[in-house]
């Protein structure tokens, strides 16, 4: 009887302070960097990546798998000590703690913030400040030579991915653990292994090998939360008049042409949900044949984003009452 009335007090702790997190979030957004957990993370990492051993592909390979790995399972185990000290706190202070713990693995407000930048920009007619915007807050590709549609199609797409690694997959992991103490620890793993691979995740000389593992183990964390997103960008894009047939269509036609087995699913869904081609030059076109966007169409997948995201975590609830 007692476990059974702790296990109903931490899932009662759960949803509280999943949707207290959404306040705080819409409300305040991100602290400084000083003060998050996943700036103090990209500190470890750099400082783990700046003494990488020096030997062949195999040496980098074991390095950076011990850092993914390692990096994850001590972010889940930290948290796992604070997760269960709060679930011996009293709940008026449990939620509260909780809640702010959980807000700093996403970032809805800082998603939509920066995409409506890079639109404020381009429909002003400064096309270099929506370029600096965008390779500030959405990108880390060169941005330098893209047009006015080409920046539309780059935010368009980043929101889309975004949607999925820095809002629903955690948020994923955080509602759907077995047990109430294990919701926050499997969030922050998820996000430690999100940005070592942003960070590692590159073909370059350097990070070839030593990124391997960070990148494979985010794209294995990452495989259904990417797939239920495009599937509800699917299913939502009537919310902005768009065709939730075509975005079907174009999603199982194009999600594979993107070199992340993850990414362009829920881009390729966004595509044909907004009846436009995202086009990285050189790379990929999702939704050939489709006009190509502007600044109009940035402002539609905001409203899509917003309407993906609160459906989103209205069906985490609904599946976790349902497994209760």
């Amino acid at each position: 009887m007692a476990d059974t009335m702790q296990g109903r007090r931490g899932a009662d702790r759960r949803w509280l302070a999943l949707f207290l997190a959404l306040g705080i979030d819409w409300l305040w957004g991100d602290p400084g960097n000083r003060w998050h957990p996943v700036a103090w993370m990209g500190t470890a990492i750099a400082w783990l990546r700046r003494r990488a051993p020096q030997g062949g592909r195999g040496t980098a390979l074991f390095y950076g798998f011990c850092l993914a790995g390692g990096g994850a399972a001590a972010s889940a185990w930290m948290v796992r000590l604070l997760s269960d000290a709060l679930s011996r706190t009293p709940m008026p202070v449990a939620v509260p703690l909780e809640a702010v713990l959980l807000k700093m693995t996403f970032s809805l407000r800082g998603l939509l913030t920066a995409g409506g930048s890079v639109k404020a920009a381009l429909e002003q007619g400064e096309p270099d400040a929506a370029r600096r915007l965008l390779a500030w807050h959405l990108v880390s590709r060169d941005v330098s030579q893209l047009d006015a549609s080409q920046i539309a199609a780059a935010t368009i797409e980043s929101l889309a991915e975004n949607l999925s690694d820095g809002v629903l997959a955690p948020l994923f992991y955080y509602a759907l653990m077995p047990r109430a103490e294990w919701g926050l620890p499997a969030a922050y793993a998820y996000r430690f292994l999100n940005t070592a691979d942003a960070m590692l995740g590159y073909r370059d000389a350097e990070r070839e090998w030593l990124g391997k593992a960070s990148a494979r183990l985010d794209d294995l964390a990452n495989l259904l939360p990417a797939r239920v997103t495009a599937l509800l960008i699917v299913a939502c894009a009537c919310a902005v008049d768009g065709s939730g047939r075509r975005a079907w269509r174009i999603w199982r036609r194009d999600a594979r042409q993107t070199a992340s087995p993850n990414a362009g699913h829920p881009m390729a869904a966004m595509a044909g949900a907004l009846g436009v081609a995202l086009e990285k030059v050189d790379h990929y076109v999702l939704g050939a044949g489709l006009p190509n966007p502007d600044s109009a169409d940035i402002g539609r997948a905001l409203r899509l984003v917003g309407v993906v995201a609160g459906v989103g975590i209205g069906l985490l609830t609904l599946l976790r009452r349902i497994r209760r």
